[in-house]
C-alpha cells in the first residue's frame, strides 16, 4: 500500500500559519491584560517589537484590536461582535435544549436548531431521532436558505426584495430547484402568513423538514427550529401534526426569550 507523501513545503506553511496564528492570539491576550504598548507587549511575550508591531497592525486591520496614539492598543470591535454572536449561540443551546429534546421524544425524528449567519443557516444544536434512517446534519455546518426549511423559517419577516436577493444569489449557485422566483416567493408568502415552513425533498433528496422560527421579546426572529425525517415517515397528513408539535416547541423558547405573541 502507497501512503500518501507529505509536500514539507506544504506543511511547512502550515506550521508557519499556525504559529503566526497562536502568536497573534498571544497578542489580543496581553491586551486584554492591560499591556497597550508595542514595548510592554514585547516584553511580555519575549517578542522583538518588529514582530509585535506586525502582529498588531493586522489585527487593528480586521478590527480585532484598536489603536489611538493617547491610549495605545485597546480591544476591537469584532471582539464585541463575536461576544455577542458566542453568547447568543450559547443562551439559544442551553434555554433550547429540554424543549428540543421534548420535541425529538414527541416525534421520533431529528430536531435542529439554525440562526442566520453570513447569508446561510448556521446549525447549533441537534437532536438525533431514532428512526431507521437517521438525517444527516453536523452541529456547526452551514446550509444554504432558499432550499432548507431553516433557512425559510429564518426569512418570514424578510421583505420581498431581500427574498428576491436570496433566491438569485443561491440559484447561481445552485441552478437546479423545483421552484422558480415566483413560485418561490408565492410559497414563501404562504409561509409566511401560516409561520412555519417546509422543505419537500428540496435540500437533500427523500428528506422533509417541518420548520418555524423562534423570536425574541422585540419579536425578531432570532432562530428557528426544525424536525427532519426521511420522506416515509413524512407524508403531507404527518406534516399537519409535525408542525404542531413544532410551532409549539418554538412558541414556548420564544416564551423563555421575552415574547408575547402568539
Amino acid at each position: 500500500m502507497n501512503l500518501p507523501v507529505s509536500d514539507p513545503l506544504e506543511t511547512g506553511a502550515r506550521t508557519a500559519g499556525a504559529l503566526t496564528l497562536a502568536k497573534g492570539l498571544d497578542v489580543l491576550s496581553r491586551v486584554a491584560k492591560g499591556d497597550n504598548t508595542l514595548g510592554k507587549m514585547a516584553r511580555s511575550l519575549g517578542l522583538n517589537k518588529t514582530t509585535v508591531h506586525r502582529l498588531a497592525t493586522t489585527l487593528v486591520e480586521s478590527n480585532f484590536l484598536a489603536y489611538s496614539a493617547q491610549e495605545g492598543y485597546a480591544l476591537g470591535t469584532k471582539l464585541l461582535e463575536l461576544g455577542f454572536a458566542a453568547q447568543q449561540q450559547i443562551t439559544l443551546t442551553r434555554v433550547s435544549q429540554d424543549y428540543l429534546t421534548r420535541l425529538a421524544a414527541d416525534t421520533g425524528d431529528t430536531v435542529n436548531l439554525g440562526i442566520l449567519e453570513r447569508d446561510q443557516v448556521h446549525y447549533i444544536a441537534k437532536i438525533p431521532g431514532n428512526r431507521r434512517i437517521e438525517v444527516r446534519c453536523i452541529v456547526g455546518e452551514r446550509q444554504p436558505l432558499r432550499h432548507t426549511g431553516l433557512g425559510k423559517a429564518l426569512l418570514l419577516d424578510e421583505p420581498e426584495d431581500r427574498l428576491r436577493e436570496v433566491y438569485l444569489r443561491e440559484a447561481a449557485l445552485y441552478p437546479r430547484y423545483k421552484y422558480d422566483i415566483k413560485q418561490w416567493l408565492d410559497v414563501m408568502t404562504h409561509y409566511r402568513e401560516e409561520q412555519y415552513a417546509l422543505d419537500l425533498d428540496e435540500n437533500e433528496d427523500h428528506i422533509r423538514c417541518v420548520a418555524a422560527p423562534v423570536r425574541d421579546i422585540s419579536g425578531k426572529i432570532i432562530a428557528a427550529v426544525s424536525v427532519s425525517s426521511a420522506a416515509q415517515y413524512m407524508d403531507l397528513d404527518r406534516i399537519q401534526l409535525v408542525k404542531s408539535y413544532v410551532k409549539d416547541t418554538t412558541n414556548q423558547i420564544s416564551r423563555q426569550f421575552g415574547y408575547t405573541g402568539g
